[in-house]
């Protein structure tokens, strides 16, 4: 497959996840209990550190991918500390190689769990000013709901995180049922087409490239 050619994405849903409420107030209800992974636990202790002396606005890009988008958005956001986070080594080890970026602003690269990243985040009160979380695994097959960032255990700590959260995808039914999520945890976040002249991520780059369009919600939390 060439490498601006992307599938369309496929799924077995028609709409909204018939079991999406159910899950989502689950998961509103219920404490998180997993244990923290000593790595990611490791990671944001380091990072936490530069967070502390920074001492100004933190923009998190989380599922960064191959970091493309984190340098992209440090250059939107030059003022701040932004801090990409993957859980893939594999996909970070390729910042340098394939995408490296004019220096401009200022970001850090992580390889952490989100499951457990996200909570860190939110004990430690970081000042988050923007949160992106463009175009995550989508996870199409209905039976995969709970693998999807709002039909997950740790859904609730987004809101908690705070800033101006932007989720951005090619699946025009992950952003409804995103915001239906947030919905039901009391937040309004419309879903909404999304285009730019410049595509931020790899993974936009493709999709508009092969003809795909993009949706988001954007809320101030």
């Amino acid at each position: 497959m060439s490498d601006s050619i992307s599938r369309s994405i496929t799924t077995n849903q028609p709409g909204l996840h018939d079991k999406l409420d159910e899950v989502v107030e689950k998961h509103l209800k219920a404490e998180f209990k997993k244990p923290i992974a000593a790595h990611t636990q490791q990671a944001f202790d380091e990072v936490n550190a530069r967070v502390i002396a920074f001492a100004g606005d933190i923009v998190l890009d989380s599922c960064c991918g191959v970091g493309e988008s984190t340098a992209n958005l440090a250059k939107l956001h030059p003022n701040a500390l932004v801090i990409g986070v993957d859980k893939s080594s594999h996909r970070l080890d390729k910042h340098d190689i394939e995408y490296k970026q004019d220096e401009c602003g200022q970001y850090i690269l992580v390889r952490a769990d989100l499951n457990d990243f996200w909570r860190l985040i939110v004990a430690a009160n970081w000042p988050v000013t923007h949160h992106y979380l463009l175009y995550p695994n989508p996870w199409p097959k209905a039976k995969h709901l709970g693998r999807r960032w709002h039909g997950a255990p740790v859904f609730p700590f987004i809101p908690k995180i705070g800033g101006l959260l932007e989720v951005r995808s090619n699946w025009q039914l992950y952003i409804e049922e995103f915001s239906r999520a947030l919905e039901i945890a009391g937040i309004e976040a419309p879903a909404e087409p999304y285009h730019a002249d410049q595509a931020v991520t790899p993974f936009e780059r493709k999709y508009w490239a092969s003809g795909q369009s993009s949706h988001r919600l954007k809320v101030q939390l």
